[in-house]
């Protein structure tokens, strides 16, 4: 049994784990709904003391195989909900489950026949699904004025099939899809303009943002080291907007520190490394374009 067929067992008994605080669930990770998820994310935090996100779920839980291993500290998480030490301790288990049963086959003629047909059927399966297969496309996305691609943390995108939202993940400033006729991306950026991509018989090589310039100028004074700070003063009263309200969010979840116009302008005015730290996750404009609303977390 290789890596990989332990995982799938591994979100088997995730699931049979589940069911035990919510024994009206009789169905599988297909059907796993959203509240679903978030009661899963609620268990986790409760039992284990750690915390999964929803967009990892949807990527490695709910898809119905998997191509690669998720990221070890995470298996050991899913190991301790369902009852073990950690990920070492469940491969473990399988391999002190599995070899037995494999020398034993060896010595059975019968069983060795049996092993032989069903592997003739997996192969069968697999040729079909090969056969069968929906295509992936690589696509870039790039800021539409340079045509560099975008740092994958700046932009979130999801796709909407039937009304249902599932989020993509992007990995080197690149998303993955299984190209669907009628299907939509959506990309949304603090620093961007969002951008709608119908999905159609000839799908996009790239994906172009157009940027919100004050929000890229906002982002310069954050990241920046400018020493000129009467021009950064009056760059600023010209980009936010005089009811501007900002909200950032503590770490270690210790609540919310809100700043005003003027507040927020001193923050700025002189670069810091606490500044830089700060990663802005939404910013709203008012009909002049001016900024209104940001959100940040600390990092």
């Amino acid at each position: 049994m290789n890596p990989l067929d332990v995982f799938q067992q591994l979100k088997n008994d995730v699931l049979l784990t589940y069911q035990k605080q919510y024994p009206y669930f009789e169905g599988n990770w297909k059907t796993f709904s959203s509240q679903d998820i978030q009661n899963l994310i609620d268990l986790i935090a409760v039992q284990v003391k750690q915390t999964v996100s929803e967009k990892w779920i949807y990527t490695h839980l709910k898809v119905e195989t998997n191509d690669k291993l998720p990221r070890k500290d995470m298996l050991d998480i899913l190991s301790q909900f369902v009852g073990y030490s950690g990920w070492d301790e469940y491969v473990f288990k399988w391999k002190q489950e599995v070899v037995p049963i494999v020398a034993q086959r060896k010595r059975n003629n019968k069983v060795v026949f049996s092993v032989g047909f069903i592997g003739l059927f997996l192969m069968g399966f697999l040729i079909y699904r090969y056969l069968n297969r929906e295509e992936v496309q690589t696509i870039p996305v790039k800021n539409a004025f340079t045509e560099e691609q975008i740092n994958s943390e700046e932009v979130k995108a999801v796709m909407i099939e039937n009304d249902v939202e599932t989020p993509i993940e992007i990995v080197d400033s690149k998303i993955q899809i299984t190209a669907k006729e009628s299907a939509k991306i959506v990309l949304k950026s603090p620093y961007y303009k969002d951008k709608t991509v119908v999905l159609g018989k000839e799908n996009p090589n790239e994906i172009n943002l157009q940027p919100d310039d004050y929000a890229m100028m906002l982002k310069g004074f954050m990241k920046s080291d400018i020493k000129d700070w009467e021009t950064r003063k009056e760059q600023l009263q010209k980009i936010l907007a005089d009811d501007l309200e900002v909200l950032v969010m503590l770490k270690n979840d210790l609540g919310i520190e809100y700043f005003n116009k003027q507040e927020f302008s001193e923050k700025l005015i002189v670069p810091s490394v606490a500044l830089k730290r700060m990663k802005v996750i939404d910013i709203q404009s008012n009909d002049k374009n001016e900024i209104k609303f940001i959100r940040i977390i600390q990092e």
